[in-house]
């Protein structure tokens, strides 16, 4: 029997949408059928965030992926790192997050891995779950059933974040931290309880309605608690999660945003000391400064597209040790390609101890160009407006590794499609505060006109 699927509900990368209207039990059930034939799993370890549809959702994925022939592992509430550590760890033959990241509340998702925590996309998967789920097209029910069982492995994930540094090297720190309600305030004391910090907990309680602000501190105006709390506190820095916690932002001690290029550039330098030489990714919309380090400590810089599963798979058939992206992702070969927020704070912790003077200080020689953020702006003909931005820009060095990226010797910009909706996405980048707000403001322009 064919299914009404709200369009859009299969993403790049994931399932999200609103529950139940998009995604409800019964979808969530035939996943958990299609999903373990798609990657002949035995045994699979699924996790949850704190969002109240959870639970149900589990429930009903669990019964499909049973009647699949797959034995459950109920990890519980967890992060989305802790439940990529939980594959690889444990070798399961695949893992299920049950969560829509920084979505507001009334949403709920997935993310799917094989075994070693191998990201799943619609290229590699993801299209054929969603087939057969809006077919009704379910290979049919195993002879025997499988089994449900629950395993607690926080302890042993904060164990695995805490490998990754010299954890006696760590200074007393006090740091402000914002869960955003969400699963850092689960994770967080875990890892903390085995270092000398004084940590000043922010809205550490599981809510997944958000009653404070939503989980997205890529968001400037979601930062703004937290910023006022380094402040207030005194506090030596600042951190905020997003809501499954898998991507980590930081507020230096004045309480200035601290961006992901310029903790990726903190957590290349810190793998090269470690492992020398190392090829280090970074996305194309990271600072240009972000190579320029990396070459200068004597690494090899890769630049990437775009995307975690784009990402994982580079990583991997590179040999790539460290991978970051400007919007709070971080990966690492040593905990299977995935990313993790937790571990690349405890990298910076690490830098912050060795470097013994403010956080502010030891960035400012990193962080020295200008950045507009992403501006997303709606455009009827995507690939019209992209060639009028190489017309205009033609004097300029041009590349389409994702989208199309202008670069002249003191600015910079991309501009790239929304996977999902009719939108184009600006990164601009220039040496001074002026020129790039002067290069902004003029590709903006050209994307608003009308044809």
């Amino acid at each position: 029997m064919q299914m009404q699927l709200v369009p859009g509900l299969f993403k790049s990368y994931d399932v999200r949408g609103i529950y139940p209207s998009e995604l409800n039990d019964d979808v969530a059930y035939r996943i958990g059928r299609a999903f373990v034939p798609l990657i002949g799993a035995r045994r699979i370890v699924v996790g949850r965030d704190m969002r109240p549809t959870g639970e149900a959702l589990f429930t009903a994925f669990a019964r499909g992926a049973t009647e699949a022939g797959a034995d459950v592992t109920s990890i519980g509430m967890v992060s989305t790192d802790a439940l990529y550590f939980a594959v690889g760890r444990y070798g399961f033959d695949g893992g299920v997050m049950i969560t829509a990241s920084h979505n507001p509340a009334q949403y709920n998702g997935m993310k799917f891995t094989r075994a070693q925590a191998e990201a799943i996309s619609l290229e590699t998967g993801l299209s054929q779950i969603r087939d057969a789920v809006v077919a009704g097209n379910l290979p049919p029910a195993a002879a025997t059933p499988g089994s449900i069982t629950e395993r607690d492995i926080l302890d042993e994930f904060a164990e695995h974040c805490l490998s990754f540094i010299d954890r006696t090297a760590v200074k007393p720190f006090k740091i402000a931290i914002d869960a955003g309600n969400g699963m850092a305030g689960e994770t967080v004391p875990h890892v903390f309880k085995h270092l000398p910090c004084e940590v000043v907990p922010l809205y550490f309680e599981l809510d997944g309605t958000f009653p404070n602000h939503p989980a997205s501190p890529i968001e400037p105006e979601n930062m703004v608690d937290l910023q006022a709390l380094v402040r207030t506190s005194g506090a030596d820095l600042g951190v905020a999660f997003d809501g499954d916690a898998d991507r980590m932002f930081i507020v230096d001690e004045k309480g200035d945003l601290i961006d992901g290029s310029t903790v990726t550039a903190l957590v290349a330098l810190n793998t090269l000391k470690k492992h020398p030489s190392a090829r280090i990714l970074y996305n194309l919309i990271c600072s240009r400064s972000v190579p320029e380090l990396v070459k200068k400590a004597g690494g090899i810089p890769i630049r990437s597209q775009v995307g975690h599963s784009i990402i994982k798979k580079t990583m991997r058939g590179q040999d790539i040790m460290f991978g970051g992206e400007h919007s709070g992702h971080f990966y690492f070969k040593d905990n299977w390609y995935a990313d993790s927020g937790m571990i690349a704070l405890m990298q910076c912790l690490e830098v912050f101890s060795e470097a013994g003077k403010p956080v502010s200080e030891v960035t400012a020689p990193i962080d020295t160009r200008f950045r507009s953020g992403e501006i997303n702006s709606r455009v009827k003909d995507i690939p019209a407006k992209l060639q009028e931005l190489q017309d205009h820009y033609k004097d300029a060095q041009i590349d389409h590794l994702d989208g199309v990226t202008i670069s002249f010797p003191d600015w910079w910009f991309n501009v790239r499609p929304s996977n999902t909706e009719p939108l184009l996405r600006l990164n601009v980048e220039g040496d001074t505060q002026a020129i790039m707000e002067q290069h902004r403001d003029e590709a903006l322009t050209i994307i608003h006109e009308r044809p």
